[in-house]
Order: structure tokens, then C-alpha cells, then sequence
């Protein structure tokens, strides 16, 4: 077993809890075409938190669960500060959930 699944469950459950707490989080999912996008982070489709939401989250939970190959690197964070950049102060508890994320992935913790 990947030494690093419990620390990587363990930032699933915090990134879900910024989540919950920026009320981003939402109990409708958005539609089977808008999951469906091919664009990276389904950017034409979902917004980056509905992306954090419905296809991050459970895709890295699966992983887990299974013990199945960890991706090789990371780099959500990058991204949320573009996203967020406007929000600093609101979401810096997320970019540091999604930092402390990438750098378990990449060996960097």
C-alpha cells in the first residue's frame, strides 16, 4: 500500500470541506453532457469547483479505495489560484488544502 493514502484521503475530505464551507458545494449534479466535456478540467462545462466536485474528488477517491496507481504529478493548486485569483482571502484554506494535495502527489510533503 502507497504510504501517502491516508494524508491524500485526509486532504479529499479538507478540499470537500472548503467546499462546503465557500458554499460551492452543491447536491445537484450538473448533467451527463456537461461531465462528459473532453476539454481539460471541463472548462467549457462546469465551473472549477463543480469540476473539484463531481470529477476530482471521486476520481482520487476511487484511487484510493482501490489502491490503485497514484497520478505522477499535481499541479490542482496552480489552477485554483488562476480560478481564484479575484478571491484570495475567501479561498486560501482551499489553495492551501489543494497545495498540501499536489505536493503528497508529487513526493513533496
Amino acid at each position: 500500500m502507497d504510504a501517502r493514502l491516508p494524508a491524500l484521503a485526509e486532504q479529499l475530505l479538507l478540499i470537500e470541506r472548503e467546499l462546503r464551507l465557500l458554499g460551492w458545494w452543491s447536491v445537484q449534479a450538473p448533467s451527463a453532457a456537461a461531465l462528459a466535456s473532453q476539454e481539460p478540467f471541463c472548462v467549457d462545462t462546469l465551473s472549477f469547483a463543480e469540476w473539484l466536485q463531481w470529477i476530482f474528488l471521486p476520481r482520487m477517491k476511487i484511487l484510493i479505495e482501490q489502491q490503485a496507481d497514484l497520478p505522477q504529478a499535481s499541479g490542482i493548486r496552480e489552477m485554483a489560484e488562476v480560478t481564484y485569483r479575484e478571491q484570495p482571502v475567501q479561498t486560501r484554506q482551499l489553495l492551501e488544502a489543494l497545495g498540501k494535495f499536489d505536493r503528497l502527489i508529487n513526493g513533496k510533503a
